[in-house]
């Protein structure tokens, strides 16, 4: 009993902070604007504009009309709940209201 005590925390933090990550996404595509702050990626029709910063690491010069791989994350800068939906009353229940 006392060896569980030990191995279930340890087990937690080595499995258990997994369902905390957050999933990679990449883009390879052409260059069509690059900034300080952001470097915009076409793919196809698909236009992506990722934010860039001092901690971004980039290996070469990537160069408007250049073709690059950009991998990055995603994550919420804010979240606002807009009331939940309302709930349908089923179709038997509006049948028998209309025939009383």
């Amino acid at each position: 009993m006392k060896m569980f005590r030990v191995l279930a925390p340890a087990a937690f933090l080595l499995f258990g902070t997994g369902a905390l990550a957050v999933d990679d996404f990449q883009v390879t595509g052409e260059v069509k604007e690059k900034t300080a702050d952001s470097i915009t990626v076409m793919k196809g029709k698909e236009r992506f504009q990722i934010a860039i910063d001092k901690d971004t690491k980039m290996t070469g010069d990537a160069k408007v009309g250049g073709k690059v791989t950009v991998k990055y994350k995603m994550f919420a800068t804010s979240i606002e709940e807009k009331g939940a939906k309302k709930e349908a009353k089923p179709a038997a229940e509006k049948k028998m209201k209309k025939a009383a």
